[in-house]
């Protein structure tokens, strides 16, 4: 096969890490170009994606290229595809509206989302801004499984400043802790669970019929030789006697009531579920006022966020009605869980607002502890209606309450190996996610008219489907097996033979571990509970472990751990090895984003910690030494890294006040300290001679550098919007420093 160019594809995104690209960026690309490597900027953020997606309502000079959709074809065909991505939003419907609104209040004219499509057109316009929403991105470039861990840079600085990298320290947990996990016990996903391995290429639809034998297609799918098909279904009945039976019980123990989703990646069925705990906190606004509710057009899923908007609909004297039984409720229900205890947003204000694997770990970190409407903490029920993974939160919670906090200076990692490739798993199931339109029967059938799944369901209950390929489960096997070899440290696939899906895995995973020599290597296979118990024992003796799950635990655990080791996931690196030969890296998350944006815009002051694009963009440049055997690349790798480690070492990352450091500082330190690597190493000679003269300037100017820096921050800043600003005030005030621009400029 032909070689190339090295290039490396770097994702421009939302919120943070978008601004953060404009500081760090066009540095990157002077170092790169030393070498004879290639840049490239592909757009995947929300408003990208909307534009994209909506060219005939554009003019022409407005018009953008569909760069996901090329990627996307990349990632499947190209083996020398190397992507840097940034955290970019799933966003809810929320926030698609709000990406909607500034883009027209700019001159795109793009269609307003239909809420309730009456139309032909309209319910084309809301099938195609599902293409936007949720998990639009991930599953378009993860086309391989993932091996996802904090780098050993980032955890040896946490050992040696374990309170002070993190910002936030871990705390005690009291001994009488009532805070704990609640799940259901029936009527479940898990409990409803059917799965069947398909023995051959076929075609299979699923379908609805009714009492009266009416048959109604909902979508045919094409499965491929021992790929893995399952459907189950959420009793909406029974969840409603849950969640109304769990708001009695947190009174009763006198903790916080909180219910805990993803809303964001299940974008179809969580905020529904989601609307049932609306429905269960807020039972007897629903009783007495129901179809006032009804006439502004108030769905629950919308949260308190969507009632308060529709208010105004009402005569004042029905608007005061619902307003004080609102402040009754709130007087005889436990109290809530808050987002934002000072402008008075709980758990229920919207469903993209509370999201599992970001809520549930400061629980952990703080001593069990979460926020209530007076401002202060309180122990919590963690409300987790499926069992599929309520379970492992449970096991720790419990751990927690028995041994303590968990100690950052000494406890081990957790490597995640995660299965995704292929659409992996529920966080693929958007498109196979139904509502029982009645009493009746969903079932699966092949093209023989054989009958594979049935469920009997009653109207309103959540009916899903989930793939996974045979190939994808391999790859994750081998991916398994290659990092227990290379590390030596316990390996747990954290599978319940229970489950109906993880029992067709696990025959799977059996078969697969034949095809290695698995001598003198501790692998298991364990339920998530008893997984994590196993997991946490390790960790707080200081051993590592490796979790290999899948696509919804990657995910839950992916925050979990980082967030009690290093005290953040943002600065987890994410390797994805592509199933053609090619590579995604993926720079941390993005959970934080949002509340960095807005201090930026108040005080010009941006705290996001760039560690991760950092450790992305060495694992890119490893990627290319070792695909093209190019040194160049390997010595940036090397001289990055080495780079990263210094400035760790020195605790020069962001600080949460203004006029400290922020980071445009730790970029400029990250600049400087690469630089001064490539200037004193011998063994590329172009690349030192190129460096030494910018090592030299850089270090020499730094007060300066520095105080142009700070001056920057302190007053409210315009970027011209939030989720398409104007790029050029971006890059005014990203980049502050007329001393460090010049300097990078004429590298």
């Amino acid at each position: 096969m032909e070689k190339r160019k090295p290039l490396i594809t770097w994702t421009k995104v939302d919120e943070a890490p978008y601004l953060a690209t404009f500081s760090l960026l066009p540095a990157v690309e002077k170092f790169l170009k030393a070498a004879d490597i290639d840049v490239e900027v592909k757009d995947i953020s929300v408003a990208g994606r909307i534009l994209a997606n909506f060219p005939d309502f554009l003019r022409e000079d407005q018009r953008v290229p569909d760069d996901l959709a090329e990627l996307g074809e990349r990632v499947f065909n190209d083996p020398y595809v190397n992507i840097v991505k940034l955290p970019n939003i799933s966003a809810t419907v929320v926030q698609l509206k709000d990406a909607i609104k500034e883009l027209r209040e700019k001159g795109y004219n793009v269609p307003e989302y239909p809420d309730e499509p009456q139309t032909e057109e309209e319910k084309k316009i809301q099938e195609r801004y599902s293409k936007v929403t949720g998990s639009a991105v991930n599953p378009v470039l993860r086309q391989g499984n993932n091996i996802r861990a904090v780098p050993l840079p980032v955890k040896e600085s946490a050992r040696k400043y374990p309170d002070e990298m993190a910002g936030l320290p871990l705390k005690d947990w009291p001994s009488n802790s009532r805070t704990h996990v609640s799940h259901m016990d029936g009527g479940d996903f898990f409990e409803h669970e059917k799965s069947i391995t398909s023995e051959k290429d076929k075609k299979i639809r699923i379908e609805f019929v009714d009492k009266e034998g009416n048959v109604q297609v909902l979508k045919e799918i094409d499965l491929t030789e021992g790929e893995v098909f399952d459907g189950t279904f959420m009793d909406v009945r029974k969840l409603q006697e849950f969640f109304e039976k769990e708001v009695e019980d947190a009174k009763e123990k006198g903790v916080l009531w909180s219910v805990h989703l993803k809303a964001t990646m299940m974008k179809v069925s969580d905020p529904v579920i989601f609307g049932y705990a609306v429905r269960a906190y807020f039972k007897d606004l629903f009783e007495k006022y129901g179809d006032l509710l009804k006439e502004i057009g108030f769905k629950p899923s919308e949260g308190l966020t969507g009632l308060y908007s529709r208010l105004d609909k009402l005569p004042e004297d029905k608007r005061k009605l619902i307003e004080e039984e609102i402040q009754k409720i709130y007087e005889k229900n436990p109290p809530m869980y808050m987002v934002d205890s000072n402008k008075g947003i709980t758990n229920l204000h919207s469903p993209n607002l509370v999201i599992i694997d970001a809520s549930i770990p400061p629980i952990i970190r703080d001593g069990g502890k979460a926020w209530g409407p007076d401002g202060k903490p309180h122990d919590v029920k963690i409300i987790v209606p499926d069992r599929s993974y309520a379970t492992m939160y449970k096991e720790i919670v419990e751990d927690c309450k028995r041994n303590g906090k968990f100690d950052r200076a000494t406890m081990g990692s957790v490597m995640n190996i995660g299965l995704m490739a292929m659409k992996a798993e529920e966080y693929g199931s958007h498109d196979k996610t139904f509502f029982a339109p009645s009493e009746g029967k969903f079932r699966v059938v092949d093209e023989d008219g054989n009958v594979l799944i049935e469920h009997e369901v009653r109207e309103g209950d959540i009916w899903r489907g989930c793939q996974v390929k045979d190939i994808a489960v391999k790859s994750w096997v081998d991916i398994a097996v290659e990092k227990a070899r290379e590390t030596g440290n316990t390996t747990i696939f954290w599978l319940n033979k229970e489950r109906a899906h993880d029992a067709e895995l696990i025959k799977k995973v059996e078969k697969y571990l034949k095809n290695h020599d698995t001598s003198g290597l501790d692998i298991r296979i364990l339920a998530p509970q008893e997984a994590m118990k196993v997991t946490v024992e390790k960790v707080r003796k200081g051993e590592n472990v490796i979790a290999v799950t899948g696509n919804v635990l990657r995910d839950y655990l992916t925050d979990l751990f980082p967030i009690l080791e290093v005290g953040t996931s943002a600065k987890v690196l994410s390797v994805v090895p592509l199933l053609n030969g090619g590579r995604l890296v993926e720079a941390g998350a993005g959970g934080s984003a949002p509340r960095h944006v807005w201090q930026f815009l108040e005080e010009g002051h941006l705290r996001w910690d760039s560690t991760a694009e950092f450790t992305a963009l060495i694992e890119a440049l490893r990627f290319i030494a070792q695909k093209y055997d190019y040194p160049k690349a390997k010595i940036l790798a090397d001289t990055a890294e080495a780079a990263l480690t210094k400035l760790l070492l020195n605790k020069l990352w962001p600080s949460r006040k203004v006029g400290e450091l922020d980071t445009r500082g730790e970029h400029y330190y990250f600049i400087r300290f690469w630089a001064e690597n490539l200037a004193n190493q011998d063994e590329d000679k172009d690349l030192k001679e190129k460096f030494s003269g910018p090592a030299k300037e850089l270090a020499e100017k730094e007060k300066q550098i520095l105080d142009e820096l700070l001056k920057a921050q302190g007053h409210p800043v315009d970027i011209g919007g939030y989720y398409f600003p104007d790029e050029e005030k971006v890059a005014k005030e990203m980049r502050p420093s007329p001393t460090l621009n010049a300097i990078i400029d004429s590298m």
